[in-house]
């Protein structure tokens, strides 16, 4: 007997600082149902309205094992493709349906893919502050639980940034690239020489520079061995990879903001980067993620999802089984899970040692309290670094 999709329901909750987008797909065999996340949490609602309005009614008595046949429909339904509203909204509906794939078949998801490829997933974590010497402190007391991988960044107090602005300066965090370069050489000499070769330290440049300043930076760093830097560039400067890869050795990670696969397409062909960081809902889900991951394992680019707090633990599940099952694997980014966070998504994953684990229980592994959800309503409150400007006064890119 063919189970079909009875109902989808949208849930958006902020339990942990971050507006969340949960799906729950109801089939027509009573106590299965699928969940699913739509996170794009500065546009939550919007994410929201495209499940409720228009794919809700697409989908309603679809099949739900024909995960791939409904995924090409969601993705050709609205004519125009491949953005980051209408990928989010694919990718909830998608992930519920391997969820209830999973409940069906008695297997979680990672044995779906082909079973596991490892016993655990290596993390890293982060460490963050505008103070030198209480960077080291949390990057040693990572180590000291054994954390062997740890993202190294150095914050600023917006007031100080401010103050290099000029007269009549709009708000927003002030920047000087060339500043930031320097101090971020700096952090790597600073934080290598205090803690050793034991741990591999990676930095986050958020696109902040111009190409020939990110290739100044790419090359200084060198020395210090990284694990890797991440979003030298945004999307659209892609190319200047070519120029950065052949005249450096240091590991380069990009990937987080794409939608399109012409934005990686180049990249992994040419073998211009070390690590894919695409971000799962945000390309649609899991059935192009696992398809990514195949194209990337013939070039020798190894994965690293995206994994940043603005996610749920289910896509913290979702990341965890595609690095439980592909074999170029590379690290997988871990923010860690705040306890209301925790609460409210019942076998969520979790850390020890340094690795990452899921439940291990059929789909996901991991279930969701409606009925909390609902004690944390979301917010429309603006995010600080919207506005990152330079010294003159202009927009830069976050």
């Amino acid at each position: 007997m063919t189970v079909t999709i009875r109902t989808i329901s949208v849930t958006c909750t902020r339990p942990g600082g971050f507006n969340l987008t949960i799906v729950r797909v109801n089939t027509s065999e009573p106590g299965l149902y699928g969940l699913g996340c739509g996170t794009f949490t500065y546009r939550h609602e919007t994410v929201a309205q495209v499940i409720e309005e228009y794919l809700n009614p697409l989908l309603i008595g679809r099949d739900v094992s024909r995960i791939e046949d409904i995924w090409q429909m969601m993705n050709v339904a609205t004519y125009w493709r491949n953005g980051p509203v209408i990928n989010n909204a694919m990718a909830a509906i998608d992930l519920a349906l391997w969820d209830i794939k999973g409940k069906m078949a008695g297997m979680p998801v990672y044995d779906l893919l082909g079973g596991r490829s490892r016993e655990a997933v290596p993390v890293y974590c982060y460490a963050e502050s505008g103070d030198l010497d209480e960077l080291v402190d949390q990057v040693k007391g990572w180590m000291a639980r054994d954390v062997r991988h740890v993202r190294i960044q150095l914050s600023r107090d917006p007031a100080q940034a401010a103050s290099h602005a000029p007269q009549g300066a709009q708000d927003g965090y002030y920047i000087d690239p060339q500043e930031y370069c320097r101090r971020v050489v700096r952090m790597f000499d600073y934080v290598r020489t205090r803690v050793g070769d034991q741990v591999e330290l990676c930095h986050d440049v958020h696109e902040r520079v111009a190409p020939s300043t990110a290739l100044w930076l790419a090359k200084r760093v060198e020395p210090y061995s990284p694990l890797f830097l991440e979003d030298l560039l945004p999307p659209d400067q892609g190319m200047w990879y070519r120029h950065i890869r052949c005249q450096t050795s240091t590991p380069l990670a990009h990937g987080e903001l794409f939608n399109n696969p012409m934005e990686w397409e180049e990249l992994v062909k040419e073998r211009l980067i070390d690590y894919m960081r695409a971000h799962v809902s945000h390309i649609g889900g899991l059935t192009p993620a696992r398809k990514l991951a195949a194209l990337c394992e013939q070039f020798g680019v190894r994965m690293a999802w995206h994994g940043s707090p603005d996610m749920s633990p289910i896509g913290y599940a979702v990341n965890l089984h595609l690095d439980m099952a592909v074999a170029n694997f590379g690290i997988q980014e871990w923010p860690g899970v705040p306890e209301p966070m925790a609460e409210m998504f019942p076998g969520c994953p979790y850390i020890k040692d340094g690795y990452a684990y899921v439940s291990g229980k059929p789909g996901w592994g991991v279930e969701f309290d409606e009925k909390m959800a609902a004690e944390y309503p979301c917010n429309k409150e603006k995010t600080p670094w919207i506005e990152m400007r330079l010294p003159d006064g202009s927009m830069q890119k976050p």
